[in-house]
C-alpha cells in the first residue's frame, strides 16, 4: 500500500499561531506587562495575568471533570468572567460555547440538549432559569463564575490543533432551533486577518461592545490577541455613554452596528463631536448616513459582510458610500450569485450569496448535532448564506434582504433593508422594520414598525407622506406601527418574526383606510408632430 505522507500546507497557521494556548502563552513571554484587556469596572489585565489567570480557570475546570473535546456553557455578560471562562475552557482542550444570556424556557432547553455540556458556567441571576428544565440525559455541573478564579498552580495547558473546534457559537434562532456554529481556530483566525491586519497594531485598542456569546464580539477580542493590541471590555452599546467609553478607555476602533450609528447621529451635535481617539469603524450594515457619520464625528468608514459560519469574505475600501454595499470578495474566496437551483444569475441580477474558501478550516465545518442542516447549507459544495444580493460588473456585492424577510407585492419583490434605510433618514425615526403581512388579495402588504427618536413623536401620515416621493410606489407600507423600541436580541438584531406573527394589531395605522393612494406614475408617450 502507498503510504501519503502528510506536508506543511502554508495555508494553515501552525498551531502556535492561532490556539488560544498558543497566542496567550506566546503574548505572556514576549510582553507580560502589556495591557491586554480593560473594563468598565476600571480593572485590566495584563498579558501575563490574562495567561495566569486562564491556566488557573483551565485548572478550576479540570478539578470538575472537564476533558479536552467536552463542552463548556459560558453564560455570562460582557465583562472579565466572559472571557475567563473562555480561555480558561480552550486551556483545558473544552470547546467554548457561549451562550445568549436572553435565553430562557424552550430555546435554553434546546441549547442544552444540543451542545450537552459537561460544565454550565451560569451567572448567578441567571443560574434560577435552569429550574424546570430538562437537558435529557445530560446532567451538567452548574457553577458559579467565581469558582473560576483560582490559581494557576502547576496546571499543564492541553495541546490544541488549528482545526480543532475551539467554540460553538449559537444563532439567533429566528425561524426554528437555534443552530450551533462550529468554529475551528483557523476559521477565527481567517476571519481576524481579513477584518483586522494591517489596520490595528500595538497601540490600538478594539472595543467590545458586542456581546462575546456573539461572533461580533469574538472576533474582535480573538484579533487583538492575535496581532498584539487590547480590549475595551463594556457590557453592551449605550448611545449617550459611548463617547464617554471611547475617551475613558482610548478606543482606536469598534464594530458599529447601523442602528448603533443612527443612534448617534440623532443626538444633537456638539463641539466635541470629533474630540476623541477613535480612528475607524466598521458599520455594519452600510446605510446611506456613512458619509455623515464619517463627516461628523471624524473618522474612517468601513463595511465587510460575515456570518457566524463564515470568516469575513467580502471587504470594502475605505469610505464606501453606497447604501447596501458589502465589498468586494477578499483573495481566498470565491462567490457565486444563484437561482433556487443554485445556476449563476446574471450581474445586476438579485440571487442567494453563496461561497467557498481555498483555505481549509476557515469557515464553518457544521452544525453541531444537526447532520441535515449541515448538508443544507453546504450543498453542492457551496456555503449557502440565505442572503439575497446582487452583484455589479466590478465584482462588488450589494445586500438586498435575507432570503426570508423579502416581501411580495403586487408582482413586486421589495427589500425590506430598502424601506428601512429609507425610513430611517426621517428626522423623528430612531429605529425601523418592515415585514410582510397578510393581504386579503393573496400576496403581502408592508408592515413599517417604527419607533421615534426620544423626546420626538411620529405621526404615521406624515411619514408615509415622506416616503412617497423616496422610493417606488409598490414599496410604500400601508400599515404603520408606532412602539417605544422595536424588539430585539442581545446582539441588536430586530426580532423580525415577532412582528411579523403579531401582524396587523389593534393600533396600527392603514394607509388605506386613510385615503392615501399610491399609484405608478403615468409616463407620457412621445408623439410624432
Amino acid at each position: 500500500m502507498t503510504q501519503i505522507l502528510a506536508m506543511d500546507d502554508p495555508r494553515v497557521p501552525d498551531a502556535a499561531s492561532c490556539t488560544v494556548v498558543g497566542l496567550l502563552a506566546a503574548r505572556a513571554a514576549e510582553h507580560p506587562d502589556r495591557v491586554f484587556a480593560v473594563f468598565a469596572d476600571g480593572g485590566r489585565w495584563t498579558y501575563r495575568e490574562t495567561y495566569e489567570r486562564a491556566l488557573g480557570a483551565a485548572a478550576a475546570l479540570a478539578a470538575r471533570g472537564v476533558r479536552p473535546g467536552d463542552r463548556v456553557i459560558s453564560w455570562l455578560p460582557n465583562g472579565p468572567d466572559a472571557l475567563l471562562a473562555w480561555f480558561g475552557t480552550n486551556l483545558a482542550g473544552a470547546v467554548h460555547t457561549p451562550v445568549n444570556t436572553a435565553y430562557r424556557g424552550g430555546v435554553l432547553e434546546h441549547v442544552l440538549t444540543n451542545s450537552r455540556p459537561s460544565v454550565v458556567i451560569a451567572h448567578p441571576e441567571l443560574a434560577p432559569r435552569l429550574a424546570g428544565i430538562d437537558p435529557g440525559d445530560v446532567r451538567p455541573t452548574v457553577i458559579g463564575p467565581d469558582q473560576l478564579h483560582a490559581p494557576p498552580g502547576e496546571f499543564e495547558p492541553a495541546a490544541a490543533q488549528p482545526w480543532d473546534t475551539f467554540g460553538i457559537i449559537y444563532t439567533s434562532g429566528t425561524t426554528g432551533p437555534s443552530k450551533g456554529v462550529l468554529c475551528s481556530y483557523v476559521h477565527h483566525y481567517s476571519a481576524a486577518v481579513a477584518a483586522f491586519a494591517g489596520r490595528v497594531g500595538e497601540e490600538d485598542r478594539y472595543l467590545v461592545q458586542l456581546p462575546l456569546f456573539h461572533a461580533g464580539g469574538t472576533i474582535g477580542v480573538y484579533a487583538m490577541l492575535l496581532l498584539g493590541g487590547s480590549v475595551a471590555v463594556v457590557d453592551s452599546f449605550a448611545t449617550d455613554a459611548f463617547w464617554d467609553v471611547v475617551r475613558r478607555h482610548r478606543i482606536t476602533c469598534c464594530t458599529l452596528l447601523g442602528v448603533m450609528a443612527a443612534f448617534l447621529l440623532k443626538r444633537l451635535p456638539s463641539a466635541a463631536d470629533t474630540d476623541h481617539p477613535l480612528r475607524w469603524v466598521w458599520l455594519l450594515p452600510l446605510g446611506d448616513d456613512s458619509a455623515t457619520l464619517a463627516d461628523r464625528f471624524g473618522i474612517d468608514v468601513h463595511t465587510l459582510y460575515n456570518m457566524t459560519e463564515t470568516s469575513v469574505p467580502l471587504v470594502s475600501e475605505r469610505a464606501p458610500k453606497e447604501s447596501g454595499l458589502c465589498g468586494s470578495p477578499r483573495p481566498g474566496i470565491e462567490i457565486r450569485v444563484v437561482d433556487p437551483y443554485d445556476r449563476q444569475v446574471a450581474p445586476g441580477e438579485t440571487g442567494e450569496l453563496i461561497l467557498r474558501a481555498d483555505r481549509p478550516w476557515s469557515l464553518s465545518h457544521g452544525y453541531h448535532a444537526m447532520p441535515e442542516a449541515t448538508a443544507d447549507s453546504w450543498r453542492n459544495g457551496w456555503f449557502h448564506t440565505g442572503d439575497a444580493v446582487r452583484q455589479d460588473h466590478e465584482g462588488r456585492v450589494f445586500f438586498v434582504d435575507r432570503m426570508k424577510d423579502a416581501i411580495r407585492r403586487r408582482g413586486e419583490n421589495i427589500s425590506s433593508f430598502e424601506v428601512e434605510a429609507e425610513t430611517m433618514t426621517h428626522p423623528a425615526v430612531r429605529e425601523a422594520a418592515a415585514v410582510a403581512v397578510a393581504s386579503e388579495h393573496g400576496e403581502d402588504e408592508v408592515l413599517l414598525v417604527i419607533a421615534p427618536v426620544p423626546g420626538h413623536s411620529v405621526d404615521p401620515a406624515h411619514v408615509i407622506e415622506y416616503l412617497i416621493p423616496r422610493m417606488a410606489h409598490f414599496m410604500v407600507p400601508r400599515y404603520v406601527r408606532v412602539l417605544d423600541e422595536l424588539p430585539k436580541t442581545p446582539t441588536s438584531k430586530v426580532r423580525k418574526h415577532l412582528l411579523r406573527a403579531e401582524g396587523v394589531v389593534a393600533g396600527t395605522w392603514d394607509r388605506q383606510a386613510a385615503g392615501i393612494e399610491v399609484k405608478r406614475a403615468s409616463l407620457g408617450r412621445s408623439r410624432r408632430s
